[in-house]
């Protein structure tokens, strides 16, 4: 099966470090960030999750949920929890879903046979609170994934969710955006009172922290 941006994830039920998840049940009215590992007691994905533990003020503050997700058994991730403990000084509080028959990496196509039919790729899914993917990110098993940087494409989805904007080329927080097209240079007035610049008919900045205390 192929995930699509914009479509909804599939939902499923499956055993995890905290006992049977349903996984849209599970979110909620959250937002989710479902990520794969390759396999159990491996070095770049000990210090992954060890990351995200570190993360959790982000991940809370952004109202995120994360639940990683290896082909290995529920024990075997129990075992791993501690010596990600003990490596990265960080306790996981969130769950590790149990994928042995890889039900789940199959749903979300996380395993591809051209690089190693027996692991998982490390797949990342943002999901939003309506259950659709909002974010696919794929990398190789081999290499760590830049979790800054998924912090930072969060931020811009819930933001250009709220207003009518995109995000621009090296986007940070608090940095000018671009106004949507779809909107007239009268309506983007009214919204964007503070002003704005209009480089080209169909590029135009603006600085939502102007005007501000």
């Amino acid at each position: 099966m192929t995930i699509q941006l914009g479509q909804v994830a599939p939902d499923f039920e499956q055993n995890s470090t905290h006992g049977p998840i349903r996984f849209h049940e599970w979110l909620g009215s959250s937002w989710g960030l479902l990520f794969s590992h390759p396999k159990n007691f491996t070095p770049v994905c000990t210090t992954e999750l060890g990351e995200v533990a570190k993360l959790r003020p982000e991940w809370d503050k952004r109202n995120v949920k994360p639940i990683g997700l290896s082909v290995d058994p529920v024990e075997a991730h129990h075992k791993w929890e501690k010596d990600i403990e003990e490596t990265q000084g960080a306790r996981l509080v969130f769950p590790m879903i149990a994928d042995p028959d890889g039900r789940v990496a199959a749903l979300y196509d996380m395993i591809h046979p051209d690089c190693d039919p027996a692991v998982t790729v490390r797949s990342v899914f943002v999901i939003d609170p309506a259950k659709k993917v909002r974010l696919i990110l794929i990398y190789p098993p081999s290499t760590g994934r830049n979790f800054a940087e998924i912090l930072r494409a969060i931020d811009s989805l819930q933001l250009t969710d709220a207003r009518s904007i995109a995000t621009p080329v090296n986007w940070t927080p608090g940095e000018p955006v671009v106004i949507s097209p779809k909107l007239s240079d009268d309506e983007a007035t009214r919204q964007f009172p503070q002003g704005y610049r209009t480089l080209k008919p169909y590029l135009r900045i603006v600085d939502l922290q102007a005007g501000r205390p």
